[in-house]
This record gives structure tokens, C-alpha cells and sequence, in this order.
């Protein structure tokens, strides 16, 4: 674990906590946003515009650089997981224990403090966007990265850390996920 201030590194311990391989530091000016990003999600993803934490509901990649530019520090978190029956479970732990990192936080004085998850909303069974209800989890729904026009694969890379694109479902996953912290 690579924490470069002190005083984050008791989040940067739950992180580990909640299943992370590794935590950093970074500074949010090292997070590259492109409009392209949101095409892969547009013409790539079938959960485009059936989740509330998906575009076209989620900030364009220019509002997502305006908020990252208002931030001084990060947490860039990286899980691997093996292709086991228990990926899931695990993926939605760690997002979860992040939502929840996000409240301790704010909890203890860190107010700015966001998560950008990784892949879609999983937070209920179904959105309730498809069945044009309000969101039924606001208070721990929070968009993906790439959601948000984040080049996942540049920004990692600018951090010093490795990220490749898997060539086949039995690959252990490396998922990233940004906390905002100040």
C-alpha cells in the first residue's frame, strides 16, 4: 500500500479491510476524463440507460473534470479477483465497504468526500428506473468511473499501477474504483 499523507492512511486500512489489493494516494489532476469513455458505454454496454448510475444519467466527462479539479487528494483502490462462483459477492462487498468509507469520511471531517464505483449500479435486484420508479438506494447508489467519462485505463496507468484488458472470463479482474477524499 503506497499512502502518501499520514492522515489517510486509517482509510486507506479499511479500504485493504473491506478486500482492496491495493491503495494510493493520488492527486485528482492525474485522472484523465474523454467523451469517448461514455461511447464505450453507449455502444458497448447493455446497461446504458436502464440504471440511474449510468449515462445518460450520470455527469458528462466535462462536469466529472470540473468536480475532480475542486479535489486535492484520492484514494485510487484496485481489487483482483479470481474467476471463482464468489466474484460477485466479493465485487459487491468491496463497493460496498467504499460507500461506506465515503460516510467515515464525512464523518470525520472529510465533507467532499465521493466514491466513483466500478461497472453498473448493483445495488437492488432491478433499478427502478425500468419501471420509471425514483431510485430506491440514493443514499448508497454512486456512478462508475467510466459512467462519468474516467479513462480508467490511463488514469491507473498514470499512478504507476498496471491494468491490461482481460482476454478471457477465467483471467483474475482487476477493478478500480476512486474515492474523492479533499
Amino acid at each position: 500500500m503506497a499512502l502518501a499523507k499520514k492522515d489517510l492512511k486509517k482509510y486507506g486500512d479499511l479500504v485493504l479491510g473491506a478486500g482492496a489489493t491495493t491503495v494510493k494516494v493520488i492527486s485528482p489532476i492525474s485522472v484523465v476524463t474523454a467523451p469517448w469513455v461514455r461511447w464505450k458505454c453507449q455502444f458497448g454496454c447493455g446497461g446504458y440507460g436502464h440504471n440511474y448510475c449510468c449515462p445518460p444519467d450520470t455527469p458528462t466527462p466535462e462536469e466529472t473534470r470540473r468536480v475532480l479539479d475542486g479535489y486535492g487528494r484520492a484514494l485510487l483502490c484496485h481489487i483482483e479477483t479470481a474467476a471463482t462462483p464468489d466474484r460477485r459477492r466479493l465485487l459487491k462487498r468491496f463497493r460496498q465497504g467504499l460507500i461506506a468509507l465515503e460516510g467515515e469520511l464525512f464523518k470525520d471531517g472529510y465533507y467532499k468526500a465521493f466514491a466513483f464505483l466500478a461497472g453498473p449500479c448493483n445495488s437492488c435486484e432491478a433499478c427502478g428506473k425500468e419501471r420509471g420508479e425514483p431510485c430506491a438506494d440514493r443514499f448508497r447508489a454512486r456512478p462508475s468511473m467510466e459512467a462519468c467519462g474516467i479513462d480508467v485505463y490511463q488514469t491507473v496507468r498514470n499512478n504507476g499501477l498496471s491494468i491490461e484488458p482481460l482476454k478471457s472470463k477465467q483471467e483474475p479482474r482487476n477493478t478500480f474504483c476512486l474515492l474523492l477524499v479533499d
